[in-house]
């Protein structure tokens, strides 16, 4: 315990933007839904304790703990921000332009999802993970990815009001499963390997586990951490598009029935 209450991580930058983020937001609270408000404030917070906190000195000592911290940059904090809806508070207004276009952060969903893997896979790259503890300016750049790539990422796969994915609710799960698999294979790389990847993590720590033994925890907890949101999420695709399929057919049913059936048999003449 005295080593938690003992080692925290300091970065202004890092409080300078949580501090204007969550004071601008709290300002208009009056145009936003409370539970989006709290889901919002809730991931600037839970970001910002991933970098200020003792959860951000113990990421440049241990692997698995830089694992916690590359899941809530990227993915946790960033979801919860994005059903937080908080450009609704600011007064962004609906899913397409002017022009009936989707606004430019909606149009390309697969090359969207397919930058969000790429870049959290090139940060688990031996050359740049090891350089992340030694460099301030790469260190916010992995944050600044994580965070803007996660964004983005939720934006396509289940929308933030006012804006909705452009992408069909079959599409999405499938983009959710396959960043499943891009997750699970990096997982298993480092789980089931034979040789340390993170040589600049062999420090004094690790006296208790070995560099090697760290980084297949690490591995563990990038595989199974991944799971529960994106898995979360797909299912919800799935429900709600199976629950507007369902009403579609009831409403096309029902217009059926009140739409009045003109006679197979002809009518009678009538005599004079």
């Amino acid at each position: 315990m005295s080593r938690v209450l003992s080692h925290w991580s300091v970065s202004w930058p890092a409080l300078i933007v949580y501090v204007a983020l969550a004071g601008a937001h709290l300002t208009r609270l009056r145009r936003a839904r409370r539970a989006e408000a709290a889901l919002f404030q809730g991931g600037l917070l839970l970001a910002l304790l991933a970098v200020v906190s003792p959860l951000g000195y113990e990421a440049g000592v241990f692997i698995w703990v830089r694992a916690v911290q590359d899941l809530i940059l990227a993915v946790v904090a960033p979801g919860m921000i994005v059903l937080g809806a908080p450009w609704a508070a600011f007064g962004a207004r609906g899913g397409t332009t002017s022009a009936g276009r989707p606004r430019w952060w909606l149009r390309w969903p697969v090359a969207t999802v397919a930058a969000f893997n790429v870049i959290w896979v090139a940060w688990h790259i031996p050359a740049l993970y090891d350089r992340i503890p030694a460099s301030g300016a790469a260190t916010a750049a992995e944050y600044a990815a994580y965070l803007a790539a996660g964004t983005l990422f939720w934006l396509q796969v289940i929308g933030s009001r006012p804006w909705s994915p452009v992408s069909p609710p079959v599409r999405r799960a499938s983009l959710l499963i396959g960043t499943v698999a891009v997750d699970t294979v990096l997982g298993m790389v480092l789980v089931f390997g034979s040789g340390v990847l993170y040589h600049s993590y062999a420090n004094g720590a690790h006296h208790v586990m070995t560099v090697l033994d760290d980084q297949q925890l690490a591995g563990a907890v990038l595989w199974m951490g991944m799971l529960p949101p994106v898995i979360t999420a797909a299912v919800a695709v799935l429900v709600r598009w199976l629950n507007d399929e369902e009403s579609d057919a009831l409403s096309a049913g029902l217009d059926r029935l009140l739409t009045q059936r003109s006679s197979a048999w002809p009518s009678r003449p009538r005599f004079r």
